[in-house]
C-alpha cells in the first residue's frame, strides 16, 4: 500500500491586497477589437462573417479568462 504524505502550509494572513486600477490597454484592445468587428459587420456581413465570428470567440473566450485589466 502506499502512503500519502501531507505537508500543511499555514496562510498567509498579512497579505496586503493591493489596489485595483484598470488598464487602460486592456480597455482600448477590447475596443479595437469591437470597431474591428463593427467594421466587417458594415462593409460585407455574409461575406465576413467567420472573421466575425473568429473575433467573437477570442473576446468571449481568451480576452476575459486570461487577460485581466487588474493584473
Amino acid at each position: 500500500m502506499a502512503k500519502v504524505f501531507t505537508i500543511p502550509v499555514p496562510p498567509k494572513f498579512r497579505v496586503k491586497r493591493r489596489e485595483r486600477t484598470s488598464d487602460p490597454r486592456y480597455v482600448d484592445g477590447q475596443r479595437v477589437l469591437v470597431e474591428a468587428m463593427k467594421y466587417l459587420a458594415q462593409s460585407d456581413p455574409v461575406l465576413n462573417r467567420p472573421a466575425i465570428q473568429l473575433i467573437s470567440e477570442h473576446v468571449r473566450t481568451r480576452f476575459r479568462m486570461s487577460d485581466s485589466p487588474l493584473s
